[in-house]
């Protein structure tokens, strides 16, 4: 069964979205993440404009956010005041996000750009999960204990000025690097259309030594928020938020992630980063593969016919 997209132009197979919202939610439910930095990928590759690909999959990251948010903040394992601090920095990076993507649409160049982002991030991200993952599958192969950071321990962060105390959190830190992460990662959501918990949540645990107990509530608490205001301003200066196919995978998806979450826990969390690590690979290689063939058609006017009318 076709249905038609008005905001992407295109005719599509509805069981064909129906499906791939279905198996990025079993993977979100599988591995704890938000799925967004897959979920774009696949709906560029499947023919979906890399605009409304990225539009939509923010309004997506939205609804699969918000109730993790809300049971997060019912266990009281949300920093607010932390939260906010992401927030306000997120919000900014949105802006600078969303313009650049005008910017680049205007001057037909976004495509690219945002086929050599995945290329380098999810490259690059890939390759290190995959490396920690196969360094921690060896060493509890060996009976060996895995390393893991103090509690309390310092590092040049905490040197910084303009401090602020998060109660939750038990942190005494400079907001700059918070600020810094969150606008970060609102500029990877208006640019990727991800959440951006790939980047968040090691930064909390790693750069501002986040107790682990409240680190996902509080990206899910900063990702709905910036989300939101990611998909409002694609929605309202971009004109790339489809409805319909938003609904398509959100349906879809809210049923694949209670099986993923079922299958996910039968696998040690080591297995899940190996296995994590090899999707992001395999689809930033396809990114980078798209980049390198000669394409089949070399010259389109199809560009041209939409720029004269």
């Amino acid at each position: 069964m076709h249905i038609y997209l008005p905001i992407a132009e295109m005719s599509v197979n509805v069981f064909l979205y129906l499906g791939m919202g279905a198996a990025v939610g079993f993977l979100s439910g599988l591995f704890g993440v938000g799925g967004g930095f897959l979920l774009t990928p696949l709906l560029i590759l499947s023919g979906v404009p890399a605009a409304v690909a990225v539009g939509t999959g923010t309004a997506h990251i939205v609804a699969s956010s918000v109730s993790g948010a809300i049971s997060q903040y019912r266990r009281n394992n949300v920093d607010v005041e932390l939260g906010l601090v992401l927030l306000a920095g997120g919000l900014v990076g949105t802006f600078i996000g969303v313009q650049i993507v005008r910017i680049l649409r205007e001057l037909g160049q976004f495509e690219l750009f945002i086929a050599m982002c995945y290329v380098l991030f999810l490259g690059v991200i890939g390759a290190l999960m995959l490396i920690e993952s196969l360094s921690t599958m060896n060493e509890a192969r060996k009976g060996r204990p895995v390393s893991a950071r103090k509690p309390g321990q310092h590092s040049w962060v905490h040197g910084l000025p303009f401090k602020m105390r998060f109660n939750r959190s038990k942190l005494y830190i400079s907001v700059v690097p918070p600020l810094l992460i969150g606008a970060f990662v609102g500029f990877l959501a208006a640019i990727m259309g991800a959440g951006g918990g790939f980047i968040m949540v090691p930064a909390m645990i790693y750069l501002l030594h986040v107790p682990a107990s409240v680190v996902v509530g509080t990206s899910l608490f900063q990702i709905v928020f910036v989300a939101a205001a990611t998909t409002l301003l694609h929605a309202t200066a971009n004109h790339s938020v489809d409805i319909i196919l938003a609904l398509i995978l959100i349906m879809s998806g809210v049923v694949g992630a209670q099986f993923g979450t079922a299958a996910g826990a039968r696998l040690k969390a080591e297995q899940m980063r190996f296995l994590l690590a090899v999707i992001v690979l395999m689809v930033g290689l396809r990114f980078a593969w798209d980049l390198i063939v000669r394409p089949d058609e070399v010259y389109s006017i199809a560009s041209l016919a939409r720029v004269m009318t």
